[in-house]
């Protein structure tokens, strides 16, 4: 994956060195914790555990690949990529970290990850439902149907983890009462964040 270095330059940046999945400090103190997660998959119809599910094959094709990387550290927040081929050309996509993992239907993966949760649900209040207090991954796919998004976020997970990152149907809106929502659920792939 070509975006891996930007990952682990923000790791190199933050002083830690990346040996396999695990860190450690170039000094001789303990080091902050990293966590590194990748995943992948091709998107078909839903199967029970399978790794990428497409609900819209019209707007995600049977057959397109997407690729998800995060790297956490204390102190640089969290950094996600995703890298997805194979889609329609030269459109528009929302797509965010969910709490939830992908089953039959979109529905499945639950509401978007929010680092502090809006105590109202769904979550339409700009407040909360923002690309700082959640993870956006919005993008628009070239001419051979490629697209790309980084999300950076100043927070790390704690004991809550998102479990998916759910492909929607439109860029997603900022306005009140909309902040969020980026129309229907697409595909899904799961990510153990």
């Amino acid at each position: 994956m070509r975006f891996l270095p930007k990952l682990l330059s923000t790791a190199f940046a933050a002083g830690l060195s990346v040996t396999g999945l695990s860190a450690t400090s170039a000094a001789a103190a303990p080091a902050p914790p990293l966590h590194f997660t990748a995943a992948h998959g091709t998107f078909a119809a839903y199967t029970p555990g399978g790794q990428a599910v497409t609900y819209r094959p019209d707007l995600v094709p049977a057959g397109a690949k997407a690729h998800v990387a995060a790297l956490s550290a204390s102190r640089v927040g969290t950094t996600t990529v995703l890298v997805i081929s194979g889609l329609l050309p030269r459109h528009e996509y929302g797509a965010h970290a969910h709490v939830n993992s992908c089953g039959a239907t979109g529905d499945a993966a639950g509401g978007h990850f929010q680092h502090v949760p809006d105590p109202v649900k769904p979550s339409v209040d700009p407040a909360y439902a923002n690309p700082h207090n959640e993870i956006w991954l919005d993008f628009t796919t070239d001419r051979s149907g490629i697209g790309h998004a980084t999300s950076t976020v100043d927070w790390t997970f704690d004991g809550r983890r998102a479990k998916s990152v759910v492909i929607h149907e439109t860029h997603t809106h900022t306005d009140p009462g909309h902040a969020g929502t980026a129309g229907g659920r697409l595909a899904c792939l799961n990510v153990g964040f």
